[in-house]
């Protein structure tokens, strides 16, 4: 896909979301990058199904199939499993981050923390669907540290019921902070092949 083509797309496939985690989805890659998904397991959603864009503001929805089978029902906790809560938030987190790249920021994203987060639920192995629903509360590119932010509050709902709710969630996308970009320039502490 091209790049542009990217930064217009409203929504996303299992396929192409493992695509922007191995970097191969953009045939016409921005020199200094775009912010990636973590792989599978990591991966907390198996499509987005909206993107949508108004200026500085937007949003973003995912879904996740829940699987019995999943790593984390396997060990989180024998014979009680539950999702671990702070994957869900970590979805957040990622959706942020897609966000940016899909608003054209260039570099790797981070979680910068946020507000305030809330559980009044669990996701176990009998649900069927997470959904991953994120408003976007403000988008802001930094040209003169070619950088950009993007803040909003996050709502999981399993099967259809709110389980969590993150405010204020922040993400950055920095350039030049990428680990084999440190490797070429040989920050302090890393060793340089």
């Amino acid at each position: 896909m091209k790049y542009q083509t990217f930064l217009e797309r409203q929504h996303f496939s299992a396929s192409e979301l493992t695509a922007i985690a191995d970097g191969t989805l953009i045939d016409d890659l921005p020199a200094d990058g775009v912010p990636t998904l973590p792989a599978s397991p990591m991966l907390m959603f198996d499509r987005v199904v909206e993107i949508v864009r108004n200026g500085s503001q937007g949003r973003i929805v995912a879904e996740q199939d829940i699987r019995s089978d999943a790593w984390f029902f396997q060990c989180h906790f024998k014979n009680d499993p539950v999702q671990p809560g702070c994957l869900g938030v970590d979805a957040i987190w990622q959706l942020l981050g897609l966000y940016a790249a899909a608003r054209g920021a260039r570099g790797a994203g981070r979680a910068l923390g946020a507000k305030e987060i809330e559980f009044s639920g669990q996701i176990r192995p009998h649900h069927r669907l997470v959904r991953y629903e994120v408003s976007v509360r403000r988008y802001a590119e930094l040209p003169a540290s070619r950088s950009a932010v993007v803040v909003g509050n996050g709502e999981v709902l399993v099967d259809g019921a709110s389980i969590y709710t993150v405010r204020d969630a922040r993400v950055g996308v920095f350039t030049g902070i990428r680990y084999d970009e440190e490797l070429r320039e040989g920050q302090p502490g890393v060793a340089v092949p």
